[in-house]
């Protein structure tokens, strides 16, 4: 994939030479042996698909690596991967010993916007990781999240929709990194407040196969449900079935109390006729 294509601005915008054409390009090629290149531990991407690697391996075995691999030094005689990881990898798996690089100097931030950006490109990562590389460039180099819209060529509410996710439980996270959860079905979630409701309706959705709208009117029902009452106290339950007692026994009717905890309420005394209501009215105004 060329990286003139994919996000716009992509990894030309990040070059110090991006105004170079493909000859002059190739041109800067070298080689290197696999021995020589390291993996950048802070990049994004931390999950690589097997099966999809040695698809690629299988290619670059029959055609060789036809894009090169973006190096930075990393000490004596020593580089480490700025861009291409995957394709390093397959290459190992392939069993070359040497591959095509481009040897550029690169601060450690452009490294990490580089690296964000490929990986961005080739839709490499999946929601959490690209949440997480967003989060390296603010807590790392503090980049501001319209910045890093601008740095990969998103909107800055697509940016913070993705940081948003990081707010959710450690085991929702695992449900989006593994693709039992979309992020769609994640931002819906995280309009549950209650960390443990999350996760049963997180369960829900995926063992019905629910789809990111009906995720979202399960929460809005979740939502509409009466909040579990506190359970009251014994001491007092007690006291309200003495004092029902007493009155029942004073006006000759049922007398049903029903008290609420901020104490308040309400008195239900009850008649079976014209005459038993009667009574209770000479009663209670004999009281007054």
């Amino acid at each position: 994939m060329s990286a003139k294509k994919g996000l716009g601005k992509g990894l030309d915008a990040l070059f110090a030479d991006n105004f170079l054409d493909l000859e002059e390009e190739t041109k800067a090629e070298t080689a290197l042996r696999l021995s020589q290149i390291e993996p950048d531990k802070n990049q994004p991407r931390k999950h690589f698909d097997e099966a999809a690697l040695e698809q690629l391996a299988s290619s670059i075995k029959e055609h060789g690596l036809i894009q090169p691999i973006i190096v930075t030094p990393a000490g004596e005689d020593q580089y480490r991967i700025t861009a291409g990881e995957r394709r390093w990898r397959a290459c190992r798996m392939a069993g070359l010993e040497e591959v095509p690089v481009l040897i550029r100097e690169y601060t450690p931030q452009k490294i990490s916007e580089i690296s964000l950006i490929e990986n961005l490109q080739r839709e490499d990562l999946n929601p959490i990781e690209e949440a997480l590389g967003y989060k390296n460039l603010m807590d790392l180099y503090g980049m501001t999240q319209e910045k890093i819209a601008e740095t990969v060529s998103k909107s800055r509410p697509a940016v913070a929709n993705a940081l948003r996710l990081l707010a959710l439980p450690e085991q929702l996270l695992d449900f989006v990194k593994t693709g039992e959860l979309s992020a769609g079905h994640a931002r819906a979630l995280l309009a549950v407040e209650d960390k443990d409701m999350q996760l049963a309706l997180a369960n829900r959705i995926i063992t019905e196969g629910l789809n990111v709208r009906q995720a979202e009117e399960l929460v809005k029902k979740s939502k509409k449900e009466p909040a579990e009452k506190p359970a009251a106290d014994p001491a007092v339950v007690r006291a309200l079935k003495e004092l029902e007692t007493r009155a029942s026994a004073r006006v000759g009717n049922k007398v049903t109390i029903h008290h609420k905890p901020n104490n308040r309420g309400k008195v239900e005394i009850s008649y079976y006729s014209v005459s038993e209501l009667e009574k209770i009215i000479e009663i209670l105004e004999g009281e007054s």
